[in-house]
This record gives C-alpha cells, structure tokens and sequence, in this order.
C-alpha cells in the first residue's frame, strides 16, 4: 500500500511538474477614479503575485490592498480606512481562464474571463482583452478593464462625489517568469 502511495505521489509530483507556468510578485496595477477639473485619484500597487498556467491559460492574481501608493498621503489614508476598509478586507483577487490561449499564439491579444474580488464582494469580469507578448522566455500581460465602485459596495459620501468618480479605471502590467 506504502507503494502504490508512493508512486501515486510521484505521479502527482511530475504532473506538477510538467505544468508550465509563469509567475511574478513585482506585477503593478493601477486604479484611477479621477474626475476633470478636480485632484487626481489614482494609484498604483507594484507588488502584485501573478502567475499563469500556460498548459491550461488559467491566471490568478493576489495584491495586497495596502500596497496601493497615491501622490497624496492622505487620500491613501482615506483610501484604506474609508473606501477600501483595508484592515477588514486585506486583498484583493483575480481569478479566470483566457478564451482560446494557445502557447502556439503568443505575441497576441486574447481575452479573459474571471471574477474579482474586492471589498469583500466578488464580481464576474467578461473580455477582458490582455495582449500578452514573449520576449526570452518572459511572458508580458497588459490590459485594462473597468468597474464600478458601487458593484463592490463602496459608498462614495456625497460631499465627494463630484470629485470621486464611480467608474473605475483599472490597467495591469506583469513581467512573468517561467517558474
């Protein structure tokens, strides 16, 4: 029985193995919700845990939300304490599978599909276009999307609302790395 155990678990061990993927923890995603005429609100988390599963084009993505830098301290102060509850809900995720991804095809746009989840709430995300290039055996992904802060119930106080836009702008960039 320790055998078959055995074996069963080597088996296992080189499926793993044989699985190609490519990962990062450098990643960046930036967020904007500016609105014209008034101070910008944007920032950026470049610290991102990527990676991507190329036998299969799964992608997951884990960024902490505190990691999020802004220009002005105190809107990122805001940011965390108020809007995003940093403390209650410490990450943020992305989850989905690329449609038709072909190794084959690289240096491509594709499109993705996944949830989001954020503030506690997760969201379903559909096409979303990633053009993924392969230069020396990285693999770059750029793309961008947008939400709404409502879907993830954040509240923008109304004294703000016209400086804090509700559609969110949200693009990423990842140098992954065969691992």
């Amino acid at each position: 029985m320790k055998k078959i155990a055995s074996i069963i678990l080597l088996s296992f061990g080189m499926l793993v193995q044989a699985q190609s993927k490519y990962m990062t923890k450098t990643g960046s995603v930036t967020f904007e919700a500016s609105v014209p005429s008034f101070e910008e609100v944007k920032a950026t988390n470049t610290s991102t845990t990527a990676i991507l599963n190329t036998e299969n084009g799964e992608f997951a993505a884990l960024i902490l939300v505190k990691g999020f830098r802004f220009k002005n301290a105190l809107m990122e102060e805001h940011f965390n304490e108020n809007y995003a509850e940093s403390n209650t809900y410490p990450k943020a995720t992305f989850k989905g599978t690329f449609n038709n991804f072909s190794t084959k095809e690289l240096n491509n746009t594709f499109t993705i599909d996944g949830t989001l989840t954020f503030h506690g709430v997760s969201k379903s995300l559909k096409d979303i276009k990633v053009t993924i290039s392969e230069i020396e055996n990285v693999l770059k992904l750029t793309g961008s999307f947008n939400v709404l802060a409502s879907d993830f119930k954040i509240e923008i106080p109304k004294i703000v609302s016209n400086k804090l836009s509700n559609e969110v702008a949200v693009t990423f960039e990842f140098e992954l790395f065969k691992k």
